[in-house]
């Protein structure tokens, strides 16, 4: 029997999420072994339908098989790390939704009012849980990082997991077994946990760069010298040339986001900006006066008018 969840279910790779679904209770109605006691092959061709059917109706998990980052049965290919772990902060402050329920107790249910009147033997129906779709925000240093924190479940049971880091918005962090229960002896689904990382108030992300905008004074500007920044690591001390316009941008190697699946780590580029005082005093306003009578330049000279 082919691997590929599309073959499985009979449908094309362009079906809408209604089609898989059809497709997966017309095979559930015909194959399910309460159905067909005894009955090997049947069982074979719905459990594997029945797999097909969970990768597909997400739609995270059906994205990322169709990109070739997991395989048919939701495992990490050797190229990509799949996020496996999900943590939430002290006081829980993450908001959480249940998914929509599957659709195996509808089946069963038609299962039990199509064999009402055979006087057959209702057997335990067994099937997989129904997955959970939660979403969750973290800080900005907690994702770029990594943390250990607590993951309260909807059954009020607590975990110590963990975020990875490098984790950025949008990606999907999978819990199995932390689902809804499964049914008869079937095993329970996994918890997909959808991230958000909150905005820094200093820092800005993007890829494994962070950039930042850094002001520094008119003398700082004129002089230049050494002056102050923060880093995703702490502060360091940078050094400003002499005669630095705004929009001048210095670049600190190493100081970014660990790239994924190496040791090494991207760039922090700082841009300056010159500030102004909060007030231009006289003596400020006197000695710019006599400069400009004597070192007046034009920094728009070749700009239309």
């Amino acid at each position: 029997m082919s691997d590929d969840p599309y073959s499985v279910l009979g449908v094309a790779k362009d079906a809408s999420d209604a089609e898989i679904k059809k497709a997966y209770r017309k095979i559930a109605k015909e194959c399910h072994p309460d159905l067909k006691p005894g009955d090997a092959e049947a069982e074979a061709k719905f459990k594997a339908a029945a797999a097909a059917y969970d990768l597909l109706k997400d739609p995270e998990t059906r994205k990322r098989y169709d990109n070739g980052e997991i395989d048919a049965s939701g495992q990490e290919r050797p190229q990509q790390q799949y996020y496996r772990e999900y943590a939430e902060a002290a006081g829980n402050p993450y908001r959480g939704h249940a998914a929509e329920q599957d659709d195996m107790s509808d089946i069963f249910a038609e299962f039990m009012r199509g064999r009402g009147g055979y006087g057959q033997r209702t057997q335990e129906f067994h099937a997989p849980g129904h997955n959970l779709n939660y979403s969750l925000q973290i800080s900005f240093l907690d994702a770029v990082f990594g943390a250990s924190q607590k993951l309260t479940l909807p059954d009020g049971n607590r975990i110590e997991v963990k975020i990875p880091a490098g984790i950025t918005t949008g990606q999907t962090i999978r819990l199995r077994g932390k689902g809804a229960p499964g049914y008869g002896d079937g095993p329970p689904g996994d918890a997909l946990v959808t991230i958000s990382v909150a905005d820094h108030p200093v820092f800005d992300r993007q890829g494994d760069d962070i950039h930042i905008t850094l002001p520094i004074t008119i003398d700082e500007a004129v002089l230049g010298g050494k002056v102050p920044a923060p880093t995703i690591d702490g502060g360091v001390n940078v050094s400003v040339p002499a005669g630095t316009s705004s929009g001048k941008t210095l670049r600190l190697r190493g100081k970014g986001v660990k790239k994924r699946g190496s040791s090494e780590r991207g760039d922090q580029f700082i841009e300056l900006t010159v500030a102004m005082p909060d007030k231009v005093d006289d003596e400020l306003k006197h000695f710019m006066e006599t400069w400009r009578e004597t070192h007046g330049y034009d920094p728009r000279k070749g700009m239309p008018s």
